[in-house]
């Protein structure tokens, strides 16, 4: 088991250090990184948790899944590898 966990449904307030706090309650925190808009810079609601151990990756998934944040219910899930794809130029 991997130990990045995808975290949605996020306040547009959440910044890297409430979820860095907060996680923590599940065990060390190795990175937190709050998704933004590139356009904007405003948070898109989204973020990556990278925890320290295995078994702090899955004690925050049961923890804070369906976890209410402010005004929104977290969704906590282990995050999945991320696709390479293709430059979309012809070969």
């Amino acid at each position: 088991m991997d130990t990045k966990i995808n975290v949605g449904n996020l306040p547009d307030t959440t910044s890297n250090d409430d979820l860095r706090q907060l996680f923590a309650h599940a065990g060390t925190v190795a990175l937190v990184s709050v998704i933004k808009d590139r356009a904007t810079g405003a948070a898109t609601g989204h973020a990556f948790v990278t925890m320290a151990a295995r078994a702090d990756t899955r004690r925050a998934i049961s923890m804070f899944d369906a976890y209410r944040l402010g005004d929104r219910t977290m969704t906590v899930s282990l995050a999945r590898p991320r696709l390479v794809r293709g430059s979309g130029r012809p070969a």
